[in-house]
Protein backbone atom coordinates (compact mmCIF):
# COMPACT_ATOMS: atom_id res chain seq x y z
CA UNK A 1 0.00 0.00 0.00
CA UNK A 2 2.47 2.21 1.07
CA UNK A 3 4.63 1.58 -2.60
CA UNK A 4 1.51 2.39 -4.05
CA UNK A 5 0.93 5.65 -2.82
CA UNK A 6 4.58 6.49 -2.91
CA UNK A 7 4.07 5.80 -6.93
CA UNK A 8 1.03 7.54 -7.45
CA UNK A 9 2.80 10.24 -5.72
CA UNK A 10 5.61 10.21 -7.76
CA UNK A 11 3.61 10.41 -10.80
CA UNK A 12 1.43 13.38 -9.27
CA UNK A 13 4.23 15.74 -8.91
CA UNK A 14 6.00 14.69 -12.52
CA UNK A 15 2.83 15.43 -14.14
CA UNK A 16 3.08 18.68 -11.80
CA UNK A 17 6.65 19.11 -13.30
CA UNK A 18 5.69 18.49 -16.87
CA UNK A 19 2.64 20.42 -17.21
CA UNK A 20 5.30 23.39 -15.24
CA UNK A 21 7.53 23.19 -17.87
CA UNK A 22 4.88 23.26 -20.90
CA UNK A 23 3.23 25.89 -19.00
CA UNK A 24 7.21 28.35 -19.47
CA UNK A 25 7.79 26.95 -22.83
CA UNK A 26 4.57 28.81 -23.92
CA UNK A 27 5.55 32.38 -22.14
CA UNK A 28 6.79 34.56 -24.51
CA UNK A 29 9.98 35.34 -25.62
CA UNK A 30 11.37 37.77 -23.59
CA UNK A 31 13.21 39.64 -26.36
CA UNK A 32 14.54 42.81 -24.05
CA UNK A 33 13.18 45.20 -27.49
CA UNK A 34 10.90 47.81 -26.36
CA UNK A 35 8.53 49.39 -29.23
CA UNK A 36 10.44 52.55 -30.88
CA UNK A 37 13.89 52.27 -29.76
CA UNK A 38 16.05 55.00 -31.35
CA UNK A 39 18.30 53.02 -33.70
CA UNK A 40 21.65 55.20 -35.26
CA UNK A 41 24.06 53.09 -37.50
CA UNK A 42 27.07 54.37 -39.62
CA UNK A 43 26.42 53.02 -43.53
CA UNK A 44 28.53 52.20 -46.95
CA UNK A 45 27.15 52.58 -49.79
CA UNK A 46 28.29 50.82 -53.48
CA UNK A 47 26.36 50.45 -56.91
CA UNK A 48 26.44 46.82 -57.21
CA UNK A 49 24.85 43.30 -57.42
CA UNK A 50 24.38 41.90 -54.30
CA UNK A 51 27.33 41.59 -51.98
CA UNK A 52 29.62 42.25 -55.04
CA UNK A 53 32.33 45.15 -54.87
CA UNK A 54 31.71 45.40 -51.22
CA UNK A 55 35.07 46.15 -50.27
CA UNK A 56 34.44 49.96 -52.86
CA UNK A 57 31.69 50.76 -50.41
CA UNK A 58 33.99 51.62 -47.32
CA UNK A 59 34.82 54.90 -49.52
CA UNK A 60 31.49 55.72 -49.16
CA UNK A 61 30.19 56.70 -46.10
CA UNK A 62 26.60 57.83 -44.90
CA UNK A 63 24.68 58.05 -41.78
CA UNK A 64 21.13 56.56 -41.06
CA UNK A 65 18.56 57.00 -38.17
CA UNK A 66 15.65 54.70 -37.44
CA UNK A 67 13.39 53.16 -35.70
CA UNK A 68 10.81 50.24 -35.69
CA UNK A 69 7.67 48.46 -33.73
CA UNK A 70 6.66 44.55 -33.01
CA UNK A 71 3.75 43.53 -33.91
CA UNK A 72 3.37 40.64 -31.18
CA UNK A 73 4.43 39.63 -27.88
CA UNK A 74 6.95 37.20 -28.80
CA UNK A 75 9.30 40.51 -31.01
CA UNK A 76 9.64 38.17 -33.83
CA UNK A 77 7.05 40.12 -36.39
CA UNK A 78 8.44 44.47 -36.54
CA UNK A 79 7.54 47.03 -38.58
CA UNK A 80 11.05 48.90 -39.25
CA UNK A 81 11.61 52.64 -40.45
CA UNK A 82 14.98 54.08 -41.50
CA UNK A 83 16.10 57.63 -43.12
CA UNK A 84 19.70 58.36 -44.38
CA UNK A 85 21.97 60.02 -46.55
CA UNK A 86 25.14 58.52 -48.32
CA UNK A 87 27.79 59.96 -49.88
CA UNK A 88 29.19 58.80 -53.09
CA UNK A 89 31.37 60.95 -55.30
CA UNK A 90 31.21 58.33 -58.36
CA UNK A 91 27.79 57.41 -58.61
CA UNK A 92 25.96 60.99 -57.05
CA UNK A 93 25.01 61.06 -53.30
CA UNK A 94 21.52 59.35 -52.06
CA UNK A 95 18.49 60.95 -49.60
CA UNK A 96 16.33 58.03 -48.53
CA UNK A 97 13.34 56.96 -46.38
CA UNK A 98 11.93 53.67 -46.49
CA UNK A 99 10.00 50.73 -44.31
CA UNK A 100 10.24 47.14 -44.17
CA UNK A 101 8.61 44.17 -42.50
CA UNK A 102 10.08 41.44 -41.17
CA UNK A 103 10.92 38.50 -39.15
CA UNK A 104 13.17 38.32 -36.47
CA UNK A 105 13.65 35.00 -34.80
CA UNK A 106 15.64 35.08 -31.72
CA UNK A 107 18.79 32.82 -30.56
CA UNK A 108 19.65 33.59 -26.75
CA UNK A 109 20.37 36.88 -26.63
CA UNK A 110 21.43 36.81 -30.44
CA UNK A 111 18.66 38.38 -32.94
CA UNK A 112 18.51 37.98 -36.76
CA UNK A 113 16.32 40.32 -38.91
CA UNK A 114 15.10 39.10 -42.36
CA UNK A 115 13.18 42.38 -43.96
CA UNK A 116 11.75 43.56 -46.62
CA UNK A 117 9.61 46.86 -48.31
CA UNK A 118 9.44 49.84 -50.14
CA UNK A 119 10.66 53.45 -49.85
CA UNK A 120 12.11 56.57 -51.26
CA UNK A 121 15.55 57.76 -52.47
CA UNK A 122 16.57 60.97 -53.93
CA UNK A 123 19.77 60.36 -56.24
CA UNK A 124 21.58 63.43 -57.12
CA UNK A 125 24.11 63.24 -60.37
CA UNK A 126 27.82 62.89 -59.44
CA UNK A 127 28.77 65.69 -61.89
CA UNK A 128 27.13 68.56 -63.42
CA UNK A 129 24.46 67.77 -66.05
CA UNK A 130 24.18 69.35 -69.60
CA UNK A 131 20.82 70.12 -71.21
CA UNK A 132 20.57 71.28 -74.81
CA UNK A 133 18.72 74.70 -75.41
CA UNK A 134 18.48 76.57 -78.52
CA UNK A 135 21.32 74.06 -79.83
CA UNK A 136 23.48 75.10 -77.49
CA UNK A 137 24.60 72.81 -74.25
CA UNK A 138 24.35 74.41 -71.13
CA UNK A 139 24.88 73.39 -67.52
CA UNK A 140 22.22 72.86 -64.95
CA UNK A 141 23.94 72.09 -62.08
CA UNK A 142 24.00 68.51 -60.10
CA UNK A 143 19.94 67.88 -60.16
CA UNK A 144 18.69 65.24 -58.43
CA UNK A 145 16.03 62.67 -59.00
CA UNK A 146 13.26 61.05 -56.86
CA UNK A 147 13.18 57.48 -57.42
CA UNK A 148 11.03 54.20 -56.20
CA UNK A 149 13.06 52.45 -53.81
CA UNK A 150 12.88 48.35 -53.03
CA UNK A 151 15.01 47.47 -49.91
CA UNK A 152 15.90 43.81 -48.90
CA UNK A 153 17.61 43.77 -45.77
CA UNK A 154 19.08 41.09 -43.12
CA UNK A 155 21.16 42.23 -39.51
CA UNK A 156 22.49 40.28 -36.58
CA UNK A 157 21.94 42.07 -33.40
CA UNK A 158 23.20 41.06 -29.65
CA UNK A 159 20.53 42.08 -27.07
CA UNK A 160 22.08 42.92 -23.73
CA UNK A 161 20.22 43.74 -20.43
CA UNK A 162 21.09 47.41 -20.93
CA UNK A 163 19.82 50.82 -22.60
CA UNK A 164 22.02 50.39 -26.25
CA UNK A 165 22.66 47.15 -28.16
CA UNK A 166 24.81 46.30 -31.08
CA UNK A 167 24.09 45.40 -34.34
CA UNK A 168 25.45 45.22 -37.47
CA UNK A 169 23.45 45.12 -41.25
CA UNK A 170 23.34 44.59 -44.87
CA UNK A 171 20.63 46.04 -47.05
CA UNK A 172 20.02 45.70 -51.34
CA UNK A 173 17.81 47.79 -52.79
CA UNK A 174 16.63 48.61 -56.54
CA UNK A 175 16.01 51.95 -57.71
CA UNK A 176 13.33 51.95 -60.56
CA UNK A 177 13.14 55.10 -63.51
CA UNK A 178 16.74 55.88 -62.90
CA UNK A 179 16.99 56.60 -66.82
CA UNK A 180 14.93 55.09 -69.58
CA UNK A 181 18.37 52.88 -70.58
CA UNK A 182 18.68 51.80 -67.13
CA UNK A 183 15.63 51.40 -65.65
CA UNK A 184 16.69 49.79 -62.39
CA UNK A 185 19.77 50.60 -60.77
CA UNK A 186 21.06 48.04 -57.93
CA UNK A 187 22.51 49.59 -54.57
CA UNK A 188 23.98 47.99 -51.64
CA UNK A 189 24.77 49.16 -47.84
CA UNK A 190 26.49 47.56 -44.97
CA UNK A 191 25.05 49.22 -41.75
CA UNK A 192 26.99 48.96 -38.49
CA UNK A 193 25.08 50.46 -35.14
CA UNK A 194 23.21 50.79 -31.57
CA UNK A 195 19.41 50.19 -30.95
CA UNK A 196 18.68 52.54 -28.21
CA UNK A 197 16.10 52.12 -25.89
CA UNK A 198 14.38 54.93 -23.73
CA UNK A 199 12.14 52.95 -21.76
CA UNK A 200 13.85 49.87 -20.87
Amino acid sequence: MKKTVLIFSWLAALSTSVGHGQTLSKEPIQSGHTNWPLMVSVQFHSLALPFQDVKAAFSNVGLALGTDYRYNQRGNLIQSFQAGYYRNRYAGDGLFIFTQAGYRPHFGRVYADLKAGVGWNYTVHPNTTLTLKEGQWQTTGRSGKGLLMVPLGLSIGYNENSLVSPFVGYQFFALAGYNPSVPVVPNQLLQAGARIRFNY
